[in-house]
């Protein structure tokens, strides 16, 4: 059986979140926070729903250090 994600309850608030404020991300920044925080937690590879703040975070790194 598979672990459970470990930030999947965040993911589901963001989307909660953004259908109650018709997609505008900006109403819904501290629930994205939240997100963040829990997928700093965990080690790459480890949370399936951080694996798009993963790459975010490594294109990040490669703009500025080119």
């Amino acid at each position: 059986m598979p672990q459970k994600d470990p930030c999947q309850k965040q993911a589901c608030e963001i989307q909660k979140c953004l259908q109650a404020n018709n997609y505008m991300e900006s109403k819904c920044q501290a629930v994205i926070q939240e997100l963040r925080k829990c997928c700093a937690r965990y080690p790459k590879g480890r949370s399936l729903v951080c694996s798009g703040f993963e790459k975010e975070e490594d294109n990040l790194t490669l703009k500025s250090g080119s």
